[in-house]
């Protein structure tokens, strides 16, 4: 598992006192404002302080540390931004979509592998999970009635499928 997770990426400035908006990739959006770090690379290397940030529309406003103008702000359009995964806090039956793609789906009463995760897709009133297997791609409901187990660390989805989800079920 990565520990540095992308969360967003920073779109444009705010106002002249070197405030950032940033598009979040995450869901709620005011997870984002959870974070006092925020890093610019997958390895942690470089990283700033948030020094406050709250939900604006669509998009999260934050104000970096040693970030105090718009001239200062123009370096950071366009970074990707990112979280230390232990800095997280979900709870029991929630998952980073980064782990969930790439995961072997399997079904859970017989063994039969249907493919891999290659996509989350929010729909408003569940994910919907795009499963890929041989260049054919499924879409399965992301619902406990469906999704049975989610196991990070064997890398498996096991799932019950309904009826006529895949081609060959009965």
């Amino acid at each position: 598992m990565k520990k540095y997770l992308e969360i967003g990426k920073i779109v444009s400035t705010q106002g002249i006192k070197g405030e950032i908006r940033i598009n979040p990739w995450c869901d709620p959006l005011d997870f984002l404002c959870s974070f006092k770090i925020l890093y610019f690379d997958k390895k942690g290397l470089s990283f700033v302080k948030v020094l406050n940030s709250r939900v604006q529309k669509n998009v999260v406003i934050a104000k970096l540390e040693n970030i105090n103008s718009i001239e200062d702000t123009k370096p950071l359009i366009g970074k990707t931004v990112y979280i230390d995964r232990n800095d997280a806090k979900l709870d029991k039956n929630e998952f980073f979509i980064q782990d969930i793609i790439g995961l072997n789906v399997i079904n859970y009463n017989s063994g039969k592998i249907y493919g891999t995760v290659t996509d989350v897709l929010k729909t408003g009133a569940n994910d919907v999970y795009e499963i890929t297997n041989n260049q054919k791609k499924y879409l399965i409901p992301a619902i406990k009635d469906v999704i049975i187990e989610t196991n990070i660390e064997n890398n498996t989805l096991k799932i019950l499928p309904l009826k006529g989800l895949f081609d060959d079920e009965n």
